[in-house]
C-alpha cells in the first residue's frame, strides 16, 4: 500500500509539472516584474528549513512581503504553486524512510486533499483586503502552535505508528480543516505536528504525515490557483526550481541542524508579519 501511495505521488508530480509548464509557456511574454534572484533565494531558504521541520508558508509569507515580490492577494496561490513540487519530493522521500500504518496515511491524505479542493476555490475569489486579514490570522495561528511547541505545552512522547477508531475520525476531521486553511496561507506543518503529538503518535511519524498531507492537497489546490490565474507566475517558478535543490540537500546531506535559535527568530518574524498584514487590512477598509 505504501508503494501504491508512492506511485500516486510520482504521478502527481509528473502531472503538475506538465500543468505548470504549460501555463508558464502560455504566459511567458506577460510575466510579472519580480526578481529571479530574490525569489530563488526565498524558495531555497524556506524549503531547506521546511525539510528540517520549521515549515515554509509562514516565513515565505514574511519574505515575499518584505521583498515586495508579489501582491498580498496573490501570496496564497503563489506559495501553493511554488511549493507543490518540493513538497511532493519531501513526501516521496519520507514515506519511504519512516514507517506509518497505511490506513492512517490514506485517511489523513485524502481528507487534507478534500479540504484543499474546497478551500482553493474560495480563496482564489477573495479580495486583497480579505486575503490580508485571513493571512494575518493564519500567521497568528501558526505562531501560536510554534510557541506552544517551544514552551513544551505540546510535545511528542508517543510511540504509535498508526491510529484507529475515534482517534482516526478526529484526525480526519482536523486534517480536512487544515487542508482548507492551507490554501489561505496557513502552513499545515505546525498544527498537523501538534495533532500527531496529541493523538499519541511517534514524533517521527509527523514528518511523512504532514508532508504527505501537503503533497496530496497541493496539486489539486494549486491547479485551481493556476486555472484562475490567482498566482504570480514568475515568483512561483523562481521559487520552485531552487526549492527542489534545497529539499534534496536538506534531506540527503544536512539531515539535521541546531535550529532552536532560528525557530525563535522565525516566530518573531511571523508575529511581525501578522501585525503588518492586519494593519494593512484595517487601514485599507
Amino acid at each position: 500500500m505504501v508503494n501504491f501511495i508512492w506511485v500516486i505521488l510520482v504521478l502527481f508530480a509528473i502531472w503538475f509539472i506538465y500543468i505548470l509548464t504549460t501555463d508558464y509557456l502560455k504566459h511567458k511574454n506577460e510575466l510579472e516584474d519580480v526578481s529571479w534572484i530574490k525569489t530563488g533565494l526565498i524558495g531555497f531558504l524556506v524549503n531547506f528549513f521546511d525539510v528540517l521541520g520549521i515549515g515554509a508558508f509562514a516565513p515565505q509569507t514574511a519574505l515575499l512581503k518584505f521583498s515586495k515580490q508579489t501582491s498580498d492577494k496573490l501570496i496564497p496561490g503563489t506559495m501553493n504553486v511554488a511549493n507543490t513540487i518540493p513538497v511532493l519530493i519531501q513526501a516521496i522521500i519520507f514515506i519511504k524512510v519512516i514507517e506509518v500504518e497505511p490506513i492512517t496515511l490514506i485517511v489523513m491524505f485524502l481528507t487534507a486533499m478534500g479540504g484543499a479542493m474546497i478551500g482553493a476555490g474560495i480563496v482564489a475569489k477573495l479580495s486583497e483586503n480579505k486575503i490580508r486579514l485571513t493571512m494575518s490570522i493564519a500567521l497568528l495561528i501558526t505562531a501560536g502552535f510554534m510557541l506552544a511547541n517551544k514552551l513544551h505545552l505540546i510535545h511528542g512522547e508517543g510511540v504509535a505508528i498508526g491510529i484507529h477508531g475515534w482517534k482516526l475520525v478526529i484526525a480526519a476531521v482536523v486534517n480536512f480543516i487544515l487542508g482548507a486553511m492551507m490554501t489561505a496561507g496557513v502552513g499545515l506543518y505546525a498544527p498537523c505536528m501538534a495533532l500527531v503529538f496529541l493523538l499519541g503518535l511517534s514524533p517521527q511519524v509527523a514528518f511523512p504525515i504532514m508532508m504527505g498531507s501537503c503533497a496530496f492537497l497541493m496539486p489539486p489546490a494549486s491547479y485551481k490557483f493556476i486555472k484562475s490565474g490567482a498566482y504570480n507566475r514568475k515568483a512561483a517558478i523562481g521559487m520552485a526550481i531552487p526549492s527542489i535543490i534545497a529539499v534534496l540537500i536538506a534531506a540527503f546531506i544536512v539531515k539535521s541542524l541546531p535550529l532552536d535559535t532560528l525557530r525563535w527568530l522565525v516566530l518573531c518574524i511571523i508575529l511581525y508579519t501578522s501585525i503588518t498584514m492586519f494593519w494593512s487590512a484595517i487601514k485599507n477598509k
